[in-house]
Formats: C-alpha cells, sequence, structure tokens
C-alpha cells in the first residue's frame, strides 16, 4: 500500500499546527483523523524533512541487515545440523560400528 503522504507533508501538517492553527482544521483541510495527525506528531514531531529521510533510510538499512542477520543464522543451523550429521557417521565408522560406547575391541559379554 502507497502512503497516501510524504513525510515532508507530514511535517509541513505538524508545522501548521505548531505555529497555532487548530488540529481539527488542519486534519479537516488534509483529510485525516486527528488520531491520525497524533501518531505522525508523535512519530515525526520536532524533525525536518531531511532529519526524516535520514530516519528513512536507516529503518531500510535496518531491515536489510536484520533480514541478512536472520538468513546467517538459518545458514549457520543448516551447517551444524550438517556437521553433527557427518561427526555421528564418523564415529561409527572409526569404532566398528558400535553405538552403544564399545570400542570395536570389546564384546557384549564384557571382555
Amino acid at each position: 500500500m502507497k502512503a497516501r503522504f510524504t513525510d515532508e507533508q507530514i511535517i509541513a501538517m505538524i508545522k501548521e499546527q505548531e505555529a497555532g492553527e487548530k488540529t481539527a482544521d488542519v486534519c479537516r483541510r488534509h483529510g485525516i483523523s486527528s488520531a491520525t495527525f497524533y501518531k505522525y506528531k508523535s512519530e515525526y514531531g520536532g524533525m525536518e524533512p531531511s532529519d526524516a529521510k535520514r530516519l528513512r533510510a536507516l529503518e531500510d538499512e535496518n531491515g536489510k541487515l536484520k533480514k541478512l542477520l536472520a538468513e546467517q543464522m538459518l545458514d549457520n543451523a543448516m551447517l551444524r545440523d550438517i556437521n553433527s550429521k557427518n561427526g555421528d557417521a564418523r564415529w561409527e565408522a572409526e569404532s566398528g560400528g558400535a553405538s552403544d560406547g564399545r570400542s570395536s575391541g570389546q564384546s557384549a559379554a564384557g571382555v
């Protein structure tokens, strides 16, 4: 869904209200509810348009980094799983197939 207002437009709305215009008038002119206006104000209050652009760029970069981290964690888990399976197979081959903890030279009778 495309955002209805750009960061610059939202900041301009907030500045109109801060300049003394009534919140209801600003909301009516731009076709938004007062709840939406206050949500915008909590997110963008005190920002300049350049700050908003920087914030958006940082949020985008953060999202990309989180995605990369998640992919790396999945790759790491997959490699650990493969390594543990290969380690079990290697252990069985080295011990002569005894998987109950006895060395290949011991019998089930104990000696």
